[in-house]
């Protein structure tokens, strides 16, 4: 079977994959949860329910990646990361954080096509500047649509990367991904993000 047929089966099936796991996430559970969730985070603070940012995308290009918002509004939210004991991460926020349900709103992306359920995590476009010229292989993880989750963060690589051998970690587990994908490697990252959430993570703040 010639090479063009297969890899573009292969996409077929993740986007069909992608499709039906967020509807079946946004029907079940954010048709409910977001007003639950918009009513905590306005009662403790002032500002928008949603954060949207401009990240890194497929093949470089950026787009609005969605969260809920987790801080106060800040100036410098499109140039700083989060960090531990960050004092611009509300209570609500910091729950929302710890248990990783500031990205559900991503799964809006991924039935928009522009991102995927799994997939190298999308970076803010200062950060894309800055390690696509620190680490040689950086954009490599581009050539896939991003993800809510990925192997690099069930393999423990997630949070703040202060240091370029620690984001070098991530990119190598997100390389291994994009060259190694199947549907079942797929499916079991998605159960062990599941798994994850339910433990306690030092690197989720």
């Amino acid at each position: 079977m010639p090479k063009t047929r297969v890899v573009m089966g292969s996409f077929i099936r993740k986007r069909v994959f992608d499709f039906l796991f967020a509807s079946l996430v946004i029907i079940f559970l954010l048709s409910w949860l977001v007003l639950i969730i918009a009513l905590l985070i306005k009662l403790e603070s002032k500002g928008p329910v949603f954060f949207k940012q401009l990240r890194t995308g497929k093949n470089g290009l950026p787009f609005y990646c969605l969260k809920f918002r987790s801080m106060r509004i800040s100036a410098d939210a499109d140039l700083k990361q989060a960090s531990k004991g960050d004092s611009r991460i509300t209570k609500v926020g910091a729950f929302l954080r710890k248990s990783s349900m500031d990205e559900l709103p991503q799964f809006f992306n991924v039935l928009k096509g522009e991102m995927s359920v799994v997939g190298p995590r999308p970076h803010m476009l200062s950060h894309t500047e800055y390690y696509s010229k620190a680490i040689d292989n950086f954009m490599e993880r581009h050539i896939i649509m991003p993800g809510i989750t990925g192997l690099a963060q069930v393999s423990g690589y997630r949070g703040e990367t202060k240091e370029v051998e620690s984001m070098a970690k991530r990119v190598d587990a997100d390389i291994k991904y994009v060259y190694n994908w199947s549907f079942l490697l797929d499916v079991k990252i998605v159960l062990l993000t599941v798994s994850q959430t339910f433990k306690s993570d030092e690197n989720a703040f």
